[in-house]
């Protein structure tokens, strides 16, 4: 027992003594999307950003995207970053990765053109701050579709729809105000030749006219039938002028007739 208390001891004593020269190394935070998807054809951001516990310049940080195809394990590089930007020259994404971030702001995006479905799969994003070069990298799951999603296009739609909604409730109460003031105005003058048939008495409603038009008819009946009855009441006189007549003769022959 003691013997192996012999051989303990001088491990801790080395153990003590190099504790002290050890260089605490803390982590760095990188924050990315879990998961991004493009159109096909069309350019998307990969954004990436991270916190450091060393200040931050231009010579200090370092920044790789790798990419790792869906039917691979094979890492390809993709962007390397180092006081400046250096786009790949050779591999798929040729012409493809463009430099979008700020180092001093923390940003170490790039940003893919014109995407193909060939950049289906995974993008890490890895950032260094010397001396702060440990923590988890950034990955991003990258699809790319033909066209957009079903949730773009939902939202599409419910946008369109509550747009044409608002359009037709305007109309409708346009519509409806329109017919309220036709109707007010055909009220209106109604009301006013009702007032003025009360006012001037010269001015008769339908069923007046009517009653006086029937009254005229009748007088003018009875008018006729007046001038037609004149002349028999003229030959009545005659014919009594003549029976005076005959009378007289008739006095005159007796006269004659006592003188003889």
């Amino acid at each position: 027992m003691f013997s192996h208390m012999f051989r303990i001891w001088p491990l801790l004593l080395l153990g003590g003594l190099a504790v002290p020269g050890v260089r605490h190394v803390s982590g760095i935070d990188i924050h990315t999307p879990t998961e991004v998807e493009a159109v096909n054809g069309t350019d998307v951001k990969l954004k990436c950003t991270f916190k450091t516990s060393h200040p931050v310049t231009p010579q200090s940080v370092i920044v790789i995207w790798n990419f790792r195809p869906i039917d691979s394990e094979k890492v390809e590089s993709v962007f390397y970053y180092q006081e400046e930007p250096y786009p790949p020259k050779e591999g798929r994404f040729k012409g493809h990765a463009v430099w979008s971030g700020d180092i001093m702001r923390n940003d170490a995006s790039i940003t893919l053109q014109q995407v193909p479905p060939t950049f289906n799969g995974s993008f890490i994003c890895q950032v260094n701050n010397r001396p702060d070069v440990h923590g988890s990298n950034g990955e991003i799951v990258f699809r790319v579709v033909n066209k957009a999603s079903f949730s773009e296009i939902s939202i599409l739609a419910i946008a369109v729809g509550v747009a044409c909604g608002a359009i037709l409730i305007i109309l409708g109460i346009v519509m409806a105000v329109k017919f309220w003031w036709k109707r007010s105005m055909e009220n209106d003058i109604e009301l006013h030749l009702r007032e003025h048939e009360r006012k001037d008495p010269t001015v008769c409603s339908p069923e007046e006219a009517v009653h006086l038009k029937v009254v005229m008819k009748e007088k003018e009946v009875d008018s006729s039938d007046g001038e037609e009855s004149e002349p028999s009441s003229g030959d009545d006189e005659e014919e009594e002028g003549l029976e005076e007549d005959d009378d007289d003769d008739d006095d005159d022959d007796l006269g004659d007739d006592d003188d003889d």
